[in-house]
């Protein structure tokens, strides 16, 4: 690398800003009669990509609590949200300037107990229950699919767990 291209390097470095942080929820819900769970993905308002429910940080809350006010506001759902991050994903966000940002975002793994009648944006998202694997299908970010998988491993774990024990036969 010649030092011109190196100067220039450092120099885009220096004025590429880190990323914007979003907080976001991983909402699922336990089909009993499959023991298998179902996670909800929306589409998003301007581009209708299939994504989860996420937004900016809040004065005074958590970012485990922002993860579950998003997750009513976009998709009605209510319920218990684990406090530590799932993980993160990144994703290029246009802002309504027409800026281009790189956003980080933490996901939170939320339980769902509710589903409410009314929510502010119902009706501006289409919202679905679906298996881990087509959820991996739909999203398109790559470290989202991931945290979809890992997210899939987690609950066979938990929900084999939670299977009755066989009492082998004599």
């Amino acid at each position: 690398m010649t030092i011109l291209a190196r100067l220039a390097s450092d120099v885009q470095l220096m004025f590429r800003r880190p990323p914007r942080l979003q907080y976001a929820a991983l909402c699922y819900r336990v089909k009993k009669k499959v023991n298998a769970a179902e996670v909800l993905l929306m589409t998003s308002r301007d581009t209708g990509r299939w994504v989860i429910p996420k937004g900016w940080p809040m004065s005074g809350k958590c970012s485990y609590e922002v993860a579950a006010r998003e997750a009513f506001e976009e998709g009605g759902v209510r319920g218990a949200v684990e406090h530590e991050p799932l993980g993160s994903y990144t994703y290029p966000k246009v802002l309504k300037d027409g800026l281009k940002v790189t956003c980080k975002v933490q996901v939170y793994v939320l339980e769902v107990a509710d589903i409410a009648k009314n929510f502010k944006e119902k009706g501006e998202r289409k919202i679905e229950w679906v298996s881990c694997d087509e959820a991996v299908k739909r999203v398109n970010e790559p470290e989202l699919r991931d945290l979809f998988l890992l997210f899939k491993s987690k609950m066979a774990e938990r929900l084999q767990a939670s299977l009755p024990k066989q009492i082998p036969a004599e």
